[in-house]
């Protein structure tokens, strides 16, 4: 029954109809009025909850008048009624775009369809998923029988190197596509590879390899574009190995290589549902399997999949505090996610040895858990009902626009519709209903991952610490007490406390989030009054707190990790700068929920994965969000170097090399991002002989101290960005744009992404002015113009800018023609006496303009002033262009201290000499972190210049400085 709510919606509906309709020859009034009454009500059910289904009929209006007058809707939808049906749309297509509107319009038909059985719940839920995930095995391997056609007669037939056999692009459907799970608007997630390398029987000769990804990306295009009749699926392969930087296609050998390599444990749950969609029963197929089962499933009782569950616990805890999804029914709390962590732990942890856990559909999985006592089979009816009820409100969601969503909304209107999509009466209802599923999976959830140290005991001590908070405890109580705890300032501390709790910001806080500030403060003073400077870390912690009392999120994460308030009362009375930060963003508090992480950097390559991981649960097309993420990410690993460098748990060069290698994580990152939505947008550079090409020929290059691996918290970013494409070609999309446009709008993306200011801040601020003309110059330049530049253009300081340039990423041809072309200008002889007149007039040039200005020595200027930073890295600078024609090993490094070595190893620099050099250099470097992390400036006096040490260290750099630029010795 139609309720008074929907009443005017329903009247909007009809009117939409009859309007579109009369455009399209769709007569909904006599349609409506042919129907029976028990179709009338049918209809208006379907109409009223789904706006996707209303405005879909008019597209076909005898095919959908048809289909609605005889019930068809109604009917099951085989996957053997969906290949007739694309029988019908195809069989006059002869082009590629026939083929695109073949599949959408078959992709429009069966989804009306199923979602019409959907909401009538004439369909159970595992019809419904099997119903989309047969859509998306018709339109995958139909389109590549098609898409073949026409490569084959260009290029011929793949044939294998070794073996001689025709070679078959294989297609892995992975997460829900794989165990036939898709909900309404899902993406699917591929994996394309094929047996062996080879070439093609002509007539136009490629390697397989070439010829998969022509292939792959013609199917990508069937199946993501956006047409005048839409699209089929939204199509996401970061799921393949190397992600995005990795190629699109990999044969079986790679693939291999890859697993038994560099696989993740993340990447072992997501080939828990994998599945050969073209077939698995031939050959290659059952190879393929071979390849990927061991790596799935270890031969022995796997336990650590619980600590991997526990990390990944973590991770949606963070990501639902961090992006506020707690009302999303995937990824909330006792969501969807919860669900199907819980059943492939037990299948990681035994599927090697229990072959029937090896199977793909998540209910049967319960089955099998239930019946070989794996769980209780309370736990596991109770998880199944949840995990049906979760799925029909995620159809329910999505159905109502055709859009890929899983968060309840907010308004009136469609929270009526999807409760009668629910079978409730209201959303109250509705909502009661979500709880008590939601509630019983967060519960067995807890039970499987529960830590040890869950138990919490409150004792009298932090009574009288609560006392304490609430000024409740009169004088002589207070004294009394904290004589046993005594605390450095305390009557400082006590009256700091008593400013903050009778603030404006505390006391309009609501009930809830007042008892939540109530419960932490007793525990927070209790590690406060540990703190050698606690009248300081106070100071640093109230304004966090103040950023926080309204997202109590936070308070509770505190309360709850006992380790994550003893680390942020640590941090904040290390460093100014950290507390500053996490104030800032107090999203990063979730870092310091594991000491164990906090304090230690991960390796180049497993930042990588990381971020990889964080954009896979992004939706590719949402760039805010992705941004959001970058930066998140970003952020977070700067704090963990701060953490290392405020508790001295790692020296100054370990904290530079791991900001390099976090910058150019994210540059690959965000490079790879750009790509993407220009191709999207404009198609496929190409190359000479007019193809399109898969990988961008394109090179970052980092300069100043991104360049030589000495990042510090807030460096920005000096780069160049360059391109080797072929001039006078066009991409291959309907907006075809010259390569050079292309790659210049590409560069534009990718400084869009690093610098826009989001609520999360921006990503890096970009120093563009080293490129060639300056900051008049192109922003994206071609390697010849780059080259060109160098040559007969370029100042002097540009070429010893050019000492520290090296590639940050890009295509591996694009940063061998850069190397070349930056040894062959650095190796250039040059006339001594000018470079050193030329470098000395550089010089002085800054100090006049960035300087101290101070004549009395009294002060110190510890990067800018003569003796400083920057005179160590132009006397470097100067040794490289001085001699590195005769020592072509000065170009192998661009950092000033294996420079520094290269000259001693060659004879130009006195060994005790450069020892020094080294030494104050570090010694500056360092000064320079400490300050930033105290939001210090590097202008020093004369005091804190003796108790460094720094004279002596000036003046051993200014005797250098002389020695070698001053004087003809250097010659």
């Amino acid at each position: 029954m139609l309720s008074a709510a929907l009443h005017d919606h329903w009247q909007l509906v009809t009117t939409r109809l009859t309007d579109h309709g009369e455009r399209t020859g769709f007569d909904w009034p006599t349609l409506w009025q042919s129907l029976s009454a028990e179709q009338q009500a049918r209809a208006q059910k379907v109409l009223s909850i789904s706006n996707y289904v209303a405005d879909a009929l008019p597209h076909e209006p005898q095919w959908f008048s048809a289909a609605l007058a005889e019930d068809r809707l109604s009917q099951p939808l085989p996957r053997a009624t969906i290949s007739q049906w694309l029988d019908e749309l195809s069989g006059h297509a002869e082009s590629e775009e026939d083929w695109h509107k073949a599949v959408r319009v078959l992709r429009r038909r069966a989804m009306v369809q199923i979602i019409w059985r959907d909401l009538l719940r004439l369909a159970p839920t595992l019809e419904t998923t099997r119903a989309l995930s047969d859509l998306a095995d018709e339109c995958v391997v139909r389109s590549l029988e098609f898409l073949s056609r026409s490569l084959f007669e260009r290029h011929g037939r793949p044939i294998g190197k070794e073996s001689g056999n025709e070679q078959q692009m294989l297609v892995l459907g992975m997460g829900k596509l794989g165990a036939y799970e898709l909900n309404l608007s899902s993406d699917i997630d591929l994996i394309f590879t094929y047996p062996e390398s080879g070439e093609t029987s002509g007539p136009k000769v490629i390697t397989n390899q070439e010829f998969f990804v022509k292939l792959g990306q013609k199917l990508i295009q069937a199946l993501d574009k956006h047409t005048a009749d839409g699209f089929v699926f939204r199509t996401d392969m970061r799921l393949r190995p190397y992600g995005q930087s990795g190629p699109l296609v990999m044969n079986f050998a790679s693939v291999e290589e890859y697993y038994q390599d560099q696989g993740r444990d993340w990447e072992r749950y997501a080939m828990v549902k994998a599945r050969i969609m073209n077939g698995e029963q031939s050959a290659e197929a059952k190879e393929l399997l071979s390849i990927l089962r061991p790596f799935t499933y270890r031969v022995y009782v796997d336990y650590s999949a619980f600590a991997s569950l526990r990390s990944m616990k973590a991770m949606i805890n963070a990501e639902v505090r961090r992006r506020g999804l707690q009302m999303n029914v995937k990824l909330g709390a006792g969501g969807i996610r919860e669900v199907e962590f819980i059943v492939q732990a037990f299948q990681l942890i035994r599927g090697g040895q229990d072959k029937s856990l090896q199977t793909r559909e998540l209910v049967k999985v319960l089955g099998i858990l239930q019946g070989e006592g794996y769980l209780p089979a309370a736990a596991c009816d109770e998880l199944k009902q949840a995990y049906l009820f979760l799925r029909d409100s995620e159809h329910a969601l999505q159905a109502l626009n055709d859009e890929q969503t899983q968060l309840l909304p907010d308004d009136a209107e469609a929270q009526t519709r999807i409760a009668w999509a629910m079978g409730c009466d209201d959303w109250p209802t509705y909502l009661h209903q979500l709880e008590q599923h939601r509630e019983r999976v967060r519960h067995h959830f807890a039970q499987i991952v529960a830590s040890d140290d869950d138990n919490e005991e409150t004792d009298e001590l932090q009574q009288v610490w609560n006392d304490l908070w609430l000024g409740e405890l009169d004088e002589q109580q207070a004294a009394t007490f904290l004589e046993q705890h005594p605390c450095a300032n305390s009557a400082d501390v006590q009256q700091l406390l008593s400013k903050f709790r009778d603030s404006r910001t505390v006391l309009k806080m609501q009930q809830i989030g007042r008892e939540r500030l109530d419960a932490l403060m007793p525990l927070l003073l209790q590690q406060l009054w540990q703190q050698p400077e606690p009248v300081t870390t106070l100071e640093r912690i109230v304004p966090l707190l103040e950023a926080v009392v309204r997202r109590t999120a936070y308070l509770v994460l505190l309360k709850e990790n006992p380790q994550a308030l003893t680390q942020l009362v640590k941090l904040c009375g290390a460093s100014s700068w950290v507390a500053e930060y996490i104030t800032q963003t107090p999203l990063l508090l979730d870092e310091l929920l594991s000491p164990a992480n906090l304090y230690r950097l991960p390796e180049r390559k497993e930042l990588a994965e990381e971020l990889h991981l964080r954009l896979l649960r992004v939706d590719p097309e949402d760039l805010e969000q992705q941004m959001e993420q970058l930066r998140q990410f970003v952020r977070a690993h700067k704090l963990r170097a701060a953490a290392c460098e405020v508790m001295d748990a790692l020296p100054l060069m370990k904290i530079s090399d791991y900001l390099t290698w976090l910058a150019e994580v994210t540059l690959q990152t965000v490079m790879e991002l750009s790509w993407s939505q220009m191709v999207a947008k404009y198609g496929y550079p190409t190359n000479a002989a007019g193809e399109a090409v898969s990988q961008p020929e394109f090179a970052v290059i980092g300069y100043g101290k991104v360049g030589g691996l000495e990042l510090s918290y807030s460096s920005d970013l000096d780069l160049v960005l360059l391109h080797n494409s072929t001039s006078g070609r066009y991409t291959d999309g309907e907006r075809s744009q010259d390569n050079g446009v292309f790659y210049t709008r590409m560069g534009q993306r990718m400084i869009h992404i690093l610098t826009t200011q989001t609520r999360s801040g921006d990503l890096y601020e970009v120093d563009m002015r080293l490129r060639p003309s300056g900051n008049s110059g192109m922003i994206v330049a071609s390697m010849k113009a780059f080259e060109e530049y160098q040559q007969k253009h370029a100042w002097t300081w540009e070429h010893q800018a050019l000492v520290r340039a090296r590639v940050l990423c890009g295509s591996q041809q694009a940063a061998d023609e850069f190397l070349a072309i930056r040894n062959h200008m650095l190796s250039q002889p040059r006339d001594l006496g000018r470079l050193r007149e030329e470098v000395r007039a550089m010089r002085q040039k800054m100090v006049d303009n960035l300087g101290s200005k101070d004549t009395s020595g009294q002060q110190f200027h510890l990067k800018q002033d003569a003796g400083g930073i920057v005179d160590i890295e132009f006397l470097v600078q100067y040794g490289v262009l001085a001699w590195s024609h005769q020592y072509p090993e000065l170009l192998d490094v661009t950092d000033n201290m294996r420079l520094l070595d290269a000259f001693d190893t060659a004879g130009l620099m006195d060994s005790q000499d450069c020892q020094t050099l080294q030494e104050t250099y570090l010694s500056y470097r360092a000064e320079t972190h400490r300050r930033a992390l105290q939001k210090q400036k590097l202008l020093l006096d004369s005091d804190t210049l003796s108790k460094l040490g720094f004279n002596a260290r000036r003046n051993d750099v200014t005797r250098l400085w002389k020695l070698w630029l001053e004087t003809d010795t250097a010659s």
